[in-house]
């Protein structure tokens, strides 16, 4: 390659909006993951309490 085949594949590359949409995407992908793992280690603590005191109610065999 060239030096000017790179510089025009670089200008091209920084020029194109498409790869950039991409990251964006993965970025809100990434954020909605994260809030999703919060609200499940944040609830889930709560449900569990729930069901154990659910199962210590009825006495369940399944506890």
């Amino acid at each position: 390659m060239t030096f000017l085949s790179i510089k025009t594949s670089v200008m091209k590359f920084v020029k194109d909006e498409d790869g950039l949409t991409i990251v964006e995407y993965a970025v809100a992908g990434g954020l909605i993951t994260a809030a999703v793992v919060t609200a499940f280690t944040l609830l889930g603590g709560e449900v569990d309490t729930k069901i154990r005191a659910i199962c210590q109610a009825i006495k369940g065999g399944a506890c």
